[in-house]
């Protein structure tokens, strides 16, 4: 099997997403989630799905993140068609160049944050002190080097989703898909998450993709995009973004999320 392209430079495409549809239904009553997106992402961009519920800004992070299959058009990373891959093949991606961050952050209550974190190591094939050496270098990076041994019920908010973030990036991944991340969290830790995704892309050219409502996020993404009624409304770029309170400005002009 193809492998996602290892040392590319910064910049680079490296997910395509190719005249995308998601229908739910049958003909007569087919209701449609994305109608024909096709959207480019590259690697080390810091990119954010915004739109109101129900505007297909899940399902495009969901197919993007090969948790969910079109019902047309193609999914690329790299050379690798996640469209024409059996349901093997692409758990296989998931692990090895994929990463998770939840607005849940579901975290295994029994375990350490440690154990969390390591578990995807372990499923990778790695054994359990290089699982653990792995994971604790993570956790260290999210600045929870002291808190290995605590369970979720013993950490905060924010230190669950760092936990969540160190797990995420456990297995090296190219690509981090953060759906709502900072949804449960006050602001300072919520700006703490985003702050660490950002140093993510910019210092370890970690592709991120977030779906949110938080417009903080906006002034760390490289670019927004804009999704109502299952089709791209526009794609900005953050320095063309004014965040007031309570709205986002683009040219001048307010727009409602």
């Amino acid at each position: 099997m193809a492998e996602v392209e290892a040392g590319s430079a910064r910049g680079q495409r490296l997910i395509e997403v190719s005249g995308v549809s998601k229908t739910y239904g049958r003909k007569r009553a087919q209701v449609f989630a994305l109608r024909d997106v096709s959207l480019d992402i590259y690697r080390g961009e810091y990119l954010s799905i915004m739109g109101p519920s129900g505007s297909g800004k899940s399902t495009l992070f969901n197919v993007v993140g090969a948790l969910d299959r079109p019902s047309a058009g193609t999914v690329r990373i790299g050379s690798l068609d996640l469209t024409a891959l059996p349901s093997r093949q692409l758990a296989y991606v998931r692990c090895h160049h994929l990463g998770y961050v939840f607005q849940a952050y579901n975290l295994i209550a029994s375990l350490s944050a440690l154990e969390n974190v390591a578990l995807p190591r372990i499923f990778l094939g790695a054994s359990g002190e290089e699982a653990e050496a792995a994971a604790r270098r993570r956790l260290e990076q999210v600045g929870l080097g002291h808190r290995l041994d605590h369970r979720p019920s013993e950490l905060s908010g924010g230190q669950q989703q760092r936990v969540a973030i160190a797990r995420a990036l456990v297995n090296d991944p190219s690509i981090i898909l953060a759906d709502e991340p900072t949804a449960n969290l006050d602001l300072k830790t919520g700006a703490e998450v985003i702050s660490i995704l950002k140093s993510l892309s910019v210092t370890d050219g970690v592709t991120i993709v977030t779906a949110t409502h938080d417009h903080k996020m906006l002034k760390n993404s490289d670019r927004v995009v804009h999704i109502r009624d299952g089709q791209i409304e526009k794609i900005e770029r953050s320095d063309e973004i004014e965040v007031a309170e309570g709205q986002i400005v683009i040219g001048g002009h307010a727009v409602q999320e």
